[in-house]
């Protein structure tokens, strides 16, 4: 092999590498810090493959969703900024960094609502009956279809890090080594897109109405759920969960407004998602 080639195939291969690293960075999630002092992920626009139901039937049919770019809480709402914006801490296990639980989707949507009030934006949420407003600018929680898609961050596995349990402890408070209690949030890994504690440490409510299986959509682009139900869907796992059920399509439900003190109220949280400007 001729010296000069030597020297170019390694500066080649540099090049190529530092191309492919640059490109993954430029496809990294921005993050943005609301006003408030809260930690956002803006997760990009795209398609994926929502549901899975070769685990359990709650979890299909298998259905192709678009959904458009929004911004979604970094991490858990902290107990920190529950007291702060509602004036209570409704939590079992008091400590400023851990989630807030003993939340019942009532009060999460009630928080949503004082969260955009303080922030500038449109409330998203008519309290009595309930009800969104998904064109209002403010705080609302996510729906299964954004929250799913957030939470598999690209993944067509099992986790937002692939199909091997053996790895969650690596991401998740839950029932193998959460020693029964919740945990101060982003202490594990953040899945691709940053999201910390997507899996485990607390179920995350979302904005639907829970059915035993997905209905047939009017429309594959950011579906809103069912119309009417008696219960709302729960996402994520906790630390109490077994690793099945921390995984990206796992669904649990609940009254929306009194939760189930036997299954474990304490397990009970959730986070918030805003419209992205522009998109």
């Amino acid at each position: 092999m001729p010296q000069t080639l030597l020297y170019i195939i390694p500066l080649c291969m540099s090049m190529l590498f530092l191309a492919c690293g640059a490109s993954k960075e430029a496809q990294k999630p921005a993050e943005i810090v609301t006003s408030t002092g809260i930690a956002m992920i803006e997760i990009p626009a795209g398609e994926y493959y929502m549901g899975d139901p070769k685990m359990r039937d709650d979890e299909g049919p298998t259905r192709r969703i678009t959904v458009h770019a929004f911004y979604m809480d970094k991490y858990e709402v902290t107990q920190r900024s529950y007291e702060e914006l509602m004036g209570n801490n409704p939590s079992k296990w008091k400590e400023p960094d851990r989630p807030v639980e003993r939340v019942s989707w009532a009060a999460a949507i009630q928080y949503c609502n004082v969260r955009s009030l303080r922030e500038g934006f449109q409330p998203c949420y008519t309290l009595d009956p309930p009800s969104c407003d998904f064109g209002a600018n403010g705080y609302r929680l996510p729906t299964e279809a954004e929250w799913e898609y957030a939470c598999r961050a690209g993944s067509v596995e099992d986790y937002s890090f692939g199909g091997d349990p053996q790895n969650l402890p690596l991401y998740a408070w839950f029932k193998d080594n959460s020693n029964e209690t919740t945990h101060p949030v982003g202490q594990k890994l953040p899945n691709p897109w940053g999201l910390f504690d997507i899996h485990g440490n607390v179920w995350e409510w979302c904005n639907d109405y829970y059915i035993e299986r997905y209905l047939p959509m009017d429309s594959p682009i950011d579906p809103e759920g069912p119309t009417a139900g008696e219960k709302r869907v729960l996402r994520g796992g906790a630390w109490n969960s077994p690793a099945e059920d921390c995984r990206s399509a796992s669904r649990h439900a609940e009254s929306p407004a009194l939760a189930d003190v036997c299954f474990g109220y304490e397990a009970y949280g959730f986070r918030c998602v805003r419209k992205a400007e522009g998109k």
